[in-house]
C-alpha cells in the first residue's frame, strides 16, 4: 500500500482532510499527517481537534504568521526536508491557503504524485490571494479532485486532461454529516438562551471585510439594522476582535467567543439566517438547508447559489439589508447538490489508490499521445 502525506495548515483544512485520511487508512494506506502551523491557536485548535476526533499530527512545522511571501517560503523550507525523509508516494493538499500552494510546489519538484482536494473552484477575483493559490495548485497537481460540476467545467475550460479530473463531491459535507447528530446534542443554545429559528448567526474574518475600518463600519451598520428585526449572534474571529472593539458594535448584535466545531454546527443548524464571508459556511448552510447571505461580491462556490440556499449580497449596506429582508420574508427551499452525500472521501480514496504511481502515470504537463487510453487525443 502507498505512503500518503496529508497536509493541513488551518482548522478548515482539517474538516477537509480528516475524512480523506479515514478513508485511506480504512483501505490500508499508510497516512502521515502534517500540520504546517500556518494558523494555530491552541485554545481554538485543541477543542476543534477533540470535536472531530483528530489524532495529533505526525509532524508540526510551526511556520506561524507573516506576509504571503514569508509564510509560503517558510512552509516550503520546512516541508522540503520532510518530503525527502518520508519519501511518500502521494501528497494530498486541500483548499486554497498559502500552505496548500507551498506544499504543492515542493511536491511537484520532489516528484511524488500530488492530489488537490477542492480543485477547480474559481471566484474570478484575482485580488483574492486564495484564487492565486488554488489556480497555481491545480496547475501542478496530478489529481484534480473536484467538489462540484462547476469546478469540473472550470478545469476543462482551462485545458486539463480528462484523466486528471475527478468529480468526487464535497469532503466538508462528509465531516458535517458524520458529526451532525453529535452537534445537535450540543447545549450551546441553552448556554446562550437561544431558541431555534429565532436568531441570526454572523461570521466575519476575510481581510477585505475586517481590515478596512470603513468597510467594516458599513457592514456593522447593515447588521445593526438587520438586528432590529432578527437578533444576531457573532462569534468573534481573532482577526476581527480588535477592529470590532475599535469601531463599536450596534445594539442587537451579541458578541461571543469563537465556537468549537460541534457548537458552531449546532448554531448554524438552529439559525433563522446565516450571514458570512466564509466559503465553508456557504457549503455547510446549503447542506443543512439554512438560508445564507454571503457578504462578498463573488464566491468560488457558485453551486451554493445555483443549487443551495445561499444568496450573494456584496458589501454595500443597503443591498445587504435588502437581501436579508428578502430571505427572511421568503426563505429559499432546502436543496443539496448531487454527491454532497457524505461519501466524497471514499471516492477520493478509490481514485488515489487505483491511479498508479509517479513512474506509470502521466504527469501534469504530459501531452496526449495517440493510442494511449489514459490521455485523450
Amino acid at each position: 500500500m502507498p505512503r500518503i502525506v496529508c497536509v493541513a495548515g488551518a482548522r478548515p483544512n482539517y474538516m477537509k482532510i480528516k475524512p480523506v485520511m479515514d478513508a485511506l487508512e480504512h483501505r490500508g494506506a499508510e497516512v502521515v499527517l502534517v500540520h504546517t502551523g500556518q494558523h494555530y491557536d491552541p485554545a481554538m485548535n485543541d477543542v476543534f481537534f477533540a470535536d472531530l476526533g483528530i489524532r495529533p499530527p505526525d509532524r508540526f512545522l510551526g511556520v506561524g504568521s507573516g506576509s504571503h511571501a514569508e509564510q509560503t517560503g517558510r512552509v516550503m523550507t520546512a516541508f522540503e526536508p520532510l518530503l525527502d525523509e518520508v519519501r511518500p508516494d502521494i501528497v494530498v493538499v486541500v483548499g486554497d491557503i498559502n500552505s496548500t500552494l507551498a506544499c504543492a510546489l515542493v511536491t511537484a519538484k520532489a516528484g511524488p504524485l500530488l492530489a488537490h482536494v477542492e480543485a477547480g473552484l474559481r471566484s474570478r477575483d484575482w485580488g483574492m490571494p486564495e484564487e492565486v493559490n488554488r489556480v497555481a495548485t491545480d496547475r501542478v497537481s496530478d489529481y484534480l479532485l473536484a467538489p462540484s460540476p462547476d469546478a469540473v467545467e472550470n478545469l476543462r475550460a482551462e485545458g486539463y486532461r480528462e484523466d486528471q479530473i475527478h468529480l468526487v463531491g464535497n469532503v466538508m459535507i462528509d465531516t458535517l454529516l458524520t458529526n451532525l447528530e453529535r452537534a445537535r446534542a450540543s447545549d450551546i443554545l441553552d448556554e446562550y438562551a437561544l431558541t431555534k429559528g429565532e436568531f441570526g448567526l454572523v461570521t466575519l474574518h476575510r481581510p477585505a471585510n475586517v481590515d478596512d475600518p470603513e468597510v467594516l463600519a458599513g457592514l456593522l451598520k447593515a447588521l445593526g439594522e438587520i438586528a432590529g428585526r432578527c437578533p444576531l449572534l457573532l462569534p468573534v474571529h481573532p482577526r476581527a476582535a480588535q477592529r470590532l472593539a475599535e469601531i463599536g458594535v450596534p445594539g442587537g448584535i451579541r458578541l461571543v467567543p469563537p465556537a468549537g466545531y460541534l457548537d458552531f454546527i449546532a448554531l448554524q443548524d438552529a439559525a433563522r439566517v446565516v450571514l458570512t464571508d466564509s466559503g465553508g459556511v456557504q457549503e455547510e448552510t446549503t447542506a443543512l438547508g439554512v438560508p445564507c447571505v454571503t457578504l462578498r461580491d463573488n464566491t468560488e462556490r457558485p453551486i451554493t447559489v445555483e443549487q443551495g440556499t445561499n444568496a450573494l449580497a456584496g458589501r454595500d449596506p443597503a443591498r445587504i439589508v435588502a437581501t436579508v429582508n428578502r430571505v427572511l420574508d421568503a426563505p429559499p427551499a432546502p436543496r443539496r447538490p448531487e454527491l454532497w452525500d457524505g461519501r466524497a472521501s471514499d471516492r477520493i480514496a478509490d481514485v488515489l489508490l487505483a491511479g498508479g504511481t509517479a513512474n506509470t502515470r502521466p504527469r501534469p504537463t504530459d501531452q496526449p499521445r495517440p493510442g494511449d487510453p489514459s490521455l485523450p487525443i
